[in-house]
C-alpha cells in the first residue's frame, strides 16, 4: 500500500500528480500555476468509511431477517447496501493500515502490502461497479413495477432477480480485476466512463418517464375530482424535486470520479488539469458520502424495513 501523503489513497494508481499540501487552499502545480486544493485527512475517511459501513450493514441485517422484504425490489436494495459496505470496508481497512504504519504500530514487508493494496482495490473496483449496476437495476425493477404492473410478478420473479444478482458480481469482479491489471491503458478508462455515463443516462430516461406517466395518473384522478390544476402541478412539482434531487446526488457524487478519469485520457499533462487531479481523495471520498446517502434513498424509505430495522437495534430476533 503505497504511502504517498494525501494521495496514498486507494485507486492512487490513477493520480499522477505530486503530493498535495494538506490543506484547503492554494496549491502550486508543475507548471507553477496556483491550484484550489481541498485535503481529507484520514480521520474524516475513516469517520465517513465507519458511518457508511454501519449504515449499510444495518440494511443488509434488515432485510435478511424480514421474510416479508425477501422480494426481488429488496434484494436489489440489499445488494446495492452489499456493494456499499464492501467499499466502505476496504475503505476502513486502508485507512486503518496507513495509520498504523505511520504510526509505527504495523512492520510489514513491501511486497506483503503491495499484495494487500492489489486485494483491497480490486475489492473497491468491483464494489463500485457494481453499486453502480445495482443502481441501474432498482431503477429498472421501479419502471417495470409501473409500466408492467400487472405482469410485474412473472416478469422479475425472484430467480431471475437471483441470476442477475451473480451475473452483476461476477461482471464486476472480473471487469475490476482487468481494470487494476490495465488501469494505464486509456482504453480501460474510456470504458470505465462510458459505463458510467450509460448508467446515468439509463436512469435519467426510466425516472423521467416514470415522473411523466405519474403525473399523468395524477391529473387523471384530478379530472375525476374537479380539481384538475392543483392537484397535477403539486404532484408534478413534489415529483420533479424528488427526480432533481435522486439524479443530482448521483452525479454529484460519481462524476468528479470520472471526471478525474476522463481528464487523465483527454489531458493529462495540462496545468488545469492537474489542478483538478489535486483533488483526486475528495472524488473518492465523494462517493463514500453516496454510500452513506443510498439507504436514505432507497432503504428506510419503506415503513415496513423501518419497522424492521428498529427490532434490529433492539436485538428482537
Amino acid at each position: 500500500m503505497a504511502v504517498q501523503g494525501s494521495q496514498r489513497r486507494l485507486l492512487g494508481s490513477l493520480n499522477s500528480t505530486p503530493t498535495a499540501i494538506p490543506q484547503l487552499g492554494l496549491a502550486a502545480n508543475q507548471t507553477g500555476a496556483r491550484c484550489l486544493e481541498v485535503s481529507i485527512s484520514d480521520g474524516l475517511f475513516l469517520s465517513l468509511g465507519l458511518v457508511s459501513l454501519v449504515e449499510n450493514a444495518l440494511v443488509v441485517a434488515t432485510i435478511a431477517k424480514n421474510r416479508n422484504l425477501h422480494s426481488p425490489m429488496y434484494c436489489f436494495i440489499c445488494c446495492l447496501a452489499l456493494s456499499e459496505l464492501l467499499v466502505s470496508g476496504s475503505n476502513v481497512l486502508e485507512t486503518a493500515v496507513i495509520l498504523l504504519l505511520e504510526a509505527g504500530a504495523l512492520v510489514a514487508r513491501a511486497a506483503v502490502l503491495q499484495q494487500l493494496d492489489n486485494v483491497i482495490d480490486v475489492i473497491t473496483c468491483s464494489s463500485m461497479l457494481s453499486s453502480l449496476c445495482f443502481l441501474g437495476a432498482i431503477a429498472v425493477d421501479r419502471y417495470i413495477s409501473i409500466f408492467y404492473a400487472l405482469r410485474y410478478h412473472s416478469i422479475v420473479t425472484l430467480p431471475r432477480a437471483r441470476r442477475a444478482v451473480a451475473a452483476i458480481w461476477v461482471a464486476s469482479v472480473v471487469f475490476s480485476t482487468l481494470f487494476i491489471a490495465y488501469y494505464d491503458h486509456v482504453a480501460v478508462l474510456l470504458c470505465l466512463v462510458v459505463f458510467f455515463l450509460a448508467m446515468l443516462v439509463l436512469m435519467a430516461v426510466l425516472y423521467v418517464h416514470m415522473l411523466a406517466r405519474a403525473c399523468q395518473h395524477a391529473q387523471g384522478i384530478a379530472r375525476l375530482h374537479k380539481r384538475q390544476r392543483p392537484v397535477h402541478q403539486g404532484f408534478g412539482l413534489k415529483g420533479a424535486v424528488t427526480l432533481t434531487i435522486l439524479l443530482g446526488i448521483f452525479f454529484l457524487c460519481w462524476g468528479p470520479f470520472f471526471l478525474h478519469l476522463t481528464l487523465i485520457v483527454l489531458c493529462p499533462e495540462h496545468p488545469t488539469c492537474g489542478c483538478i487531479f489535486k483533488n483526486f481523495n475528495l472524488f473518492l471520498a465523494l462517493i463514500i458520502c453516496n454510500a452513506i446517502i443510498d439507504p436514505l434513498i432507497y432503504a428506510f424509505h419503506s415503513q415496513e424495513l423501518r419497522r424492521t430495522l428498529k427490532e434490529v437495534l433492539t436485538c428482537s430476533w
